[in-house]
């Protein structure tokens, strides 16, 4: 689990290292169109050709759309602001997925939930408009569409949670986001003259890693995992990803860590620990 928060917290370092080559929006389309080749071939293998018809294709594709708008706001965030500030701000998704599924008859947020949103909040308007160097208005928009996209990520667990989707597979769930992704990123590239490919070999190297290891390996890891091992501990220890992400960040793109979103990151974490920690515990009981 721990080599998986390192692989995740890498993988924006790895698309904002060769946006010059490629588009962040173009390189997530071409690896979730070889990923979405992989999983349709392994679902059509375990569950045979009426796989589809299992009345799981409407939330599917509700799932495919938030997942693909998700990594649109993603892929669009790395072309304003720092690989650092987009992996803090995608990781706020549990403090979505908590306001989400208050609005769900059978689940309502707790006291101390309540205080892990609210610690979370102040760490974001700190790392967005604190004191000191206040970061230039291209950085504010490329976070705003990083946070955008922590709300996506965070909306979608809640679909998962809520859809028949929430039934199938692993590999259809995975199938449907990375199928319904790969075109319409890759029309979105297109409209917005986004779709030329510099050949080079770190933007090779960056496409493999981000295609082979994060979009097919480190999900079949991951799914292993939950099979195997308490996903309490599992999910809390993937708070981890953002801390890495940063580290990688300040190492290998020299992108600066301000006072400010130092603090904010670090409150934007607490919150989250805790809000995650309270729905664990609730699942649990």
């Amino acid at each position: 689990m721990l080599c998986l928060c390192v692989i995740w917290g890498f993988q924006q370092v790895a698309m904002k290292a060769v946006a010059g080559d490629v588009a962040p929006v173009m390189q997530l389309a071409i690896r979730f169109a070889i990923a979405a080749v992989f999983y349709g071939a392994w679902v059509l293998w375990r569950e045979g050709p009426a796989t589809f018809l299992d009345g799981t294709m409407r939330s599917g594709l509700a799932i495919g759309a938030l997942f693909t708008l998700e990594f649109l706001l993603v892929g669009e965030a790395l072309s304003h602001t720092t690989a650092a500030h987009a992996v803090v701000f995608l990781y706020t998704s549990p403090i979505f997925t908590a306001l989400g599924v208050q609005f769900l008859p059978d689940e309502r947020l707790r006291p101390t939930q309540w205080v892990g949103i609210g610690t979370a909040f102040v760490g974001i308007v700190i790392a967005f408009v604190g004191p000191g160097d206040r970061p230039a208005v291209e950085w504010l928009i490329g976070d705003a569409l990083a946070l955008l996209a922590g709300a996506t990520w965070g909306l979608t667990n809640v679909v998962l949670r809520r859809g028949r989707i929430g039934g199938a597979s692993t590999a259809k769930t995975v199938f449907y986001q990375v199928a319904l992704a790969a075109p319409l990123l890759y029309g979105y590239a297109a409209a917005t003259g986004q779709t030329a490919v510099e050949w080079t070999w770190p933007a090779l190297a960056s496409l493999m890693f981000q295609t082979f290891v994060i979009a097919i390996a480190s999900y079949l890891v991951w799914f292993w995992l939950l099979r195997h091992y308490l996903t309490s501990r599992l999910m809390l220890m993937t708070l981890l990803t953002p801390l890495f992400g940063v580290l990688f960040g300040a190492l290998i793109l020299n992108d600066p860590i301000n006072p400010p979103f130092a603090v904010g990151a670090l409150l934007v974490l607490s919150g989250i620990l805790v809000v995650n920690g309270q729905l664990l515990r609730q699942r649990v009981g």
